[in-house]
């Protein structure tokens, strides 16, 4: 009798061992999917997971070798689990009324054409399908929004300068300029675009105390004191046109302003739009208010006036150009005037860090009266090191 109820415990036993390695063999199936599978015309094929396509490039990920770019004309079969959406070419404006039409689910290719399951329509030419994405990055880009921290791309810049001689100086730069725009992605048409910038720059030269010829002369001191802030919103009512609205804060004990500050509204147009390179036209109407540092009460003054603007960028492998450049008249005093040009270039090193010169020229029409003189044109040349900020989305 024993014997017999220690047979059922082990049974019992066995039994309980057998389901739980099969609930635990089902919940590591129902984890790691059946592996996307990627066939090459010289007989490789690759297992792991499809990225995305763009521009009739595959990218496909493997544990092994990471991320794989394969032209659709290597493509002997490529079979992916996954629900992936494929957009035409003029698809970009796609807005969230229109997504349901996509043709979204597990897909098959070929290099000539695309299969979307179920196969409720006819194959597409892959010439035709000029993006892939899976469905979750869709539904990120097109029915939601980044958080306030979160999209944000740019860099900071930073550079010192220190001399001990007969003359003790130092000068600190830095800058910093982000963007965000919505979606994040190329394949979609820009919503909207928020960018802040800034840039400073503080020196120093003492000359000490010493006895001359004719008794002691007096430790001299100069300085300068040059920043500009600025921030824009544009919202885009059409791929190439949007509103905007923008203000700007700038100081230069240089030019005897203590502060120039700048609100306004306006509309812009995108010129140049291309993986590589763009440029922005933008005209605004704006109030302006100057005060300055020295002089009468009378030289402050408010403007009503506009900023008419270009900016331009470049992207090379081996390095980034930004320029920008605006005009600011007034118009109920046309001798208030005044311009602005910046241009940088960064050269990436090592990961997020690189190497940055850049120029800023700026020219002020009618500073007040001052001894000494104050010169209406001020210029910077700034070299320092660059940290390129990448925020994930």
């Amino acid at each position: 009798m024993r014997l017999h109820v220690l047979r059922l415990h082990l049974a019992s036993l066995a039994l309980l061992l057998l389901c739980a390695a099969a609930t635990s063999l089902a919940q590591s199936t129902g984890s790691n999917p059946t592996p996307d599978t990627l066939v090459l015309k010289d007989g490789n094929t690759l297992h792991g997971t499809l990225v995305s396509e763009a521009a009739g490039t595959v990218t496909f990920h493997t544990p092994t070798l990471g991320d794989v770019k394969v032209p659709w004309a290597q493509v002997q079969q490529l079979h992916a689990t996954e629900d992936f959406a494929v957009l035409k070419a003029h698809m970009k404006s796609l807005r969230k009324k229109h997504a349901a039409r996509l043709p979204v689910g597990p897909l098959d290719a070929t290099s000539d054409t695309v299969t979307v399951h179920p196969a409720t329509q006819h194959p597409i030419p892959t010439k035709d399908a000029a993006f892939i994405v899976s469905r979750s990055t869709l539904d990120k880009e097109l029915y939601r929004s980044p958080s306030f921290l979160q999209g944000w791309n740019g860099s900071a810049t930073a550079g010192a300068t220190l001399v001990s001689a007969t003359q003790n100086q130092y000068t600190v730069s830095g800058s910093l300029g982000l963007m965000r725009t919505i979606p994040t992605v190329s394949w979609l048409d820009t919503r909207n675009r928020t960018s802040a910038d800034f840039a400073g720059s503080f020196g120093k030269i003492t000359q000490p105390a010493y006895v001359g010829p004719t008794g002691l002369v007096a430790a001299v001191t100069s300085k300068t004191s040059i920043l500009h802030l600025d921030a824009e919103r544009d919202e885009y009512f059409s791929p190439r046109y949007f509103g905007l609205a923008q203000t700007a804060f700038d100081h230069n004990f240089s030019q005897n302003l203590n502060l120039q500050q700048i609100y306004g509204a306006g509309i812009g147009w995108t010129a140049i739009q291309t993986a590589k390179q763009q440029a922005d036209l933008k005209a605004t109407f704006q109030y302006e208010k100057q005060s300055f540092i020295t002089g009468p009460s009378s030289a402050n003054q408010n403007l009503i006036g506009s900023t008419i603007s270009a900016d331009y960028m470049l992207k090379q492998k081996i390095f980034t150009l930004t320029q920008q450049i605006a005009f600011i008249p007034a118009f109920n005093n046309l001798h208030a005037y005044s311009a602005e040009e910046a241009d940088t270039v960064a050269f990436p090193t090592w990961k997020n860090l690189g190497f940055s010169v850049g120029t800023m020229d700026s020219y002020l029409n009618d500073p007040p009266a001052s001894f000494p003189p104050t010169k209406r044109n001020s210029f910077q040349f700034t070299m320092g090191l660059t940290y390129a900020i990448k925020s994930k989305y």
